[in-house]
């Protein structure tokens, strides 16, 4: 899904139209050695620079080839990453990491503490410069914490200081990187650096060769000091539109796990031998977004929206109201999900609210409402703004899943019974992210659309999917471009505060206001399915365990815990249900247990669930779902 859009982004080739046979295993260069765990998605990698990848894929990505300095267990629980130990001070204020003796980057290398100084030192600068790394979506990981100072007295020891005691900075999403591959980057230049394979790393798996639209290969990293998963190799194929194809590849045995089935696919796999197939609780949502620009009491010349009743929040909320979201879920996403409500998803239920004052389906009270705020109609049955100009809006999504076409059909159809005209355009994700860009990301960028279909993965932490509505993301992971000064200021009073217990209520706040004001109608909170086969790996582990997937989550742990499969095909684990029973895919609500004090429950991009992670996301984290395309 999507966090910050940022104008250096680094863009990547066309994929265009691939044939089957491009997307299937054999297009991928023949493997060194076996085993090979062929992974599938409908997600195309924009980036292999974390500092430039907006997708839950380009997560997935910078995690097997990076670490983070603490990792996440099974229930998203903070484990041993490029530091293996962490203390901090009786005051809070101090934390003390331990690097590993002899930890060496995968060419050779000594892995210091002074790599992860340099990384937060870089974040850092980029803030006292005012601006940020790339996209921008890592920086909040370290200034939202209050973060003040890193140091590195010993190779072994990284200290960081706080500005307030809290534990968040263990529940960070940036990558620690090789001081002497990256330095040459400045804060100008990182977000543009190519960060072409073979990869220096120290995670896991090493990405060796990337074809855009085709597929990305990863070696194992044989300087890594973590578990070691079964597959010497890794290749993430990617099924750009073809999720038929990437279903057809895992029957076929050509794949081992596969990202983001539909319903029926999901359904249709189910019982079939050798594959288990996973829902995921949401951590992300869908959501109808507007082109509120003119909340910022700016225009933009030659583009922005086409009429200045989306910046209305009357005319915003009038039009929820015109949104049966419990048929979206019902006959778009196959039951497989809940109705969508405030941005911080039900999965995090420590943190999510609903609203105080909730819409339901109702054509003529949409059209009264509009009456109402003065959005009249002409003879010929048009909407009218308050110009007396018939209200066409251009509603525009990516073409990653299928989804977001069918809804925009069930949009256009309620929405026209009100006299609005919608008219939708599909684009990939890459040429859709530069349409939606206004001029604060960058010259020639003019936010030139109105509405907009697409999704989020969260993070561990709700501060990914509360930060995209601050004024100060516009141009970067803003996709809404709205403005309120009331809701930048509640967001510091939750970020300020050290305690759940405070945050909570300002956060409540924060949820109704962003909903009564509709930037955003979000949709649904769509589950994240998932299949994988059990012939050539066993080991299979959902993270959570309760209810999430086993790759596509929170970095690598999927990959390190994999196995040969026994002879026999082995029954799926309980933490692995074969198949959701019913089509009611979002659990339970039910809480991972943390050792964090600070008990942020994750949301997912897309995305990622990835998230779904974020994917979940995943982590928004705010990554766009592959499902909402996981930006």
């Amino acid at each position: 899904m999507r966090s910050s859009l940022r104008a250096r982004m680094a863009r990547v080739l066309g994929a265009g139209v691939l044939t089957a046979a491009l997307l299937l295993p054999s297009a991928a260069p023949a493997a060194a050695a076996e085993p090979v765990l062929r992974v599938g998605t409908t997600q195309d990698l924009d980036s292999m620079n974390p500092f430039a990848t907006a997708l839950v894929v380009g997560f997935e990505v910078f995690t097997l080839n990076y670490e983070l300095l603490v990792g996440y267990g099974a229930n998203l629980e903070p484990v041993p990453g490029y530091a293996e130990s962490w203390e901090p001070s009786a005051d809070g204020l101090t934390w003390t990491f331990k690097i590993p003796e002899g930890k060496l980057w995968s060419d050779g290398t000594p892995a210091t503490s002074e790599d992860a100084r340099w990384t937060y030192q870089l974040v850092l600068d980029a803030a006292a410069a005012d601006t940020t790394l790339g996209l921008g979506y890592l920086d909040p990981y370290v200034t939202d914490t209050g973060v003040v100072s890193v140091a590195a007295p010993d190779p072994q020891t990284f200290v960081i200081t706080l500005e307030r005691p809290n534990e968040r900075l263990l529940k960070g999403y940036l990558p620690i990187l090789p001081k002497h591959i990256w330095e040459s980057q400045t804060i100008e230049t990182i977000g543009d650096y190519q960060n072409e394979p073979p990869v220096v790393g120290s995670g896991p798996y090493l990405a060796q060769e990337w074809q855009t639209g085709q597929f990305i290969r990863f070696d194992k990293n044989p300087n890594y000091i973590g578990q070691e998963g079964a597959a010497n190799e890794v290749v993430i194929q990617i099924f750009a539109n073809a999720a038929d194809t990437m279903v057809q590849a895992l029957q076929n045995g050509e794949l081992d796990y596969a990202r983001g089935v539909n319903a029926q696919q999901f359904d249709a796999l189910a019982g079939h031998p050798d594959i288990v197939t996973v829902a995921g609780t949401a951590n992300g949502f869908t959501e109808l977004g507007f082109n509120a620009y003119g909340t910022t009491g700016k225009t933009i010349e030659g583009g922005g929206p086409s009429t200045p009743a989306l910046a209305d929040a009357a005319f915003r909320d009038a039009l929820g109201y015109a949104i049966d979201k419990p048929l979206l879920v019902d006959r778009v996403l196959g039951g497989y999900g809940d109705p969508g409500t405030t941005q911080v998803p039900p999965f995090q239920t420590a943190w999510h609210k609903e609203p105080a004052t909730p819409r339901t389906f109702d054509i003529a009270v949409a059209a009264q409402k509009l009456e109402d705020a003065g959005y009249t109609t002409n003879d010929a049955g048009q909407r009218l703004d308050k110009e007396g100009n018939p209200i066409v809006l251009d509603l525009v999504f990516p073409d990653s899943e299928s989804t977001y076409p069918q809804s925009a059909e069930f949009i256009t159809e309620w929405f026209g019974q009100l006299g609005v005209t919608v008219n939708g355009q599909q684009y990939d994700s890459d040429t859709l992210i530069d349409l939606m860009l206004s001029p604060e990301a960058g010259e020639g960028y003019t936010a030139d659309f109105d509405l907009f279909i697409w999704g989020w993965g969260g993070d561990v932490d709700p501060n990914s999917l509360l930060g995209i509505f601050k004024c100060d993301e516009i141009g970067n992971s803003s996709d809404s471009l709205y403005c309120n000064p009331a809701y930048d200021a509640l967001f510091e009073q939750q970020n300020l505060a050290t305690t759940s217990e405070e945050r909570k209520p300002i956060m409540d706040q924060m949820q109704d206001l962003i909903y009564d004001e509709a930037p955003y109608h979000i949709l649904f909170y769509d589950a994240q399915l998932d299949a994988y086969r059990t012939d050539r790996f066993s080991g299979w582990q959902n993270q959570p365990l309760s209810n999430g997937v086993p790759l596509f989550g929170y970095g690598p742990l999927g990959y390190t815990l994999l196995q040969p499969a026994v002879t026999a095909t082995p029954e799926p684990s309980a933490d692995a249900p074969t198949s959701a029973p019913t089509p009611a895919a979002s659990g339970d609500g039910s809480s991972p247990p943390t050792d964090s004090g600070d008990n942020t429950l994750p949301i997912v991009l897309g995305l990622g669930a990835l998230v779904v992670v974020i994917a979940a996301v995943v982590v928004v984290m705010r990554r766009r779902t592959a499902a909402a395309e996981e930006e």
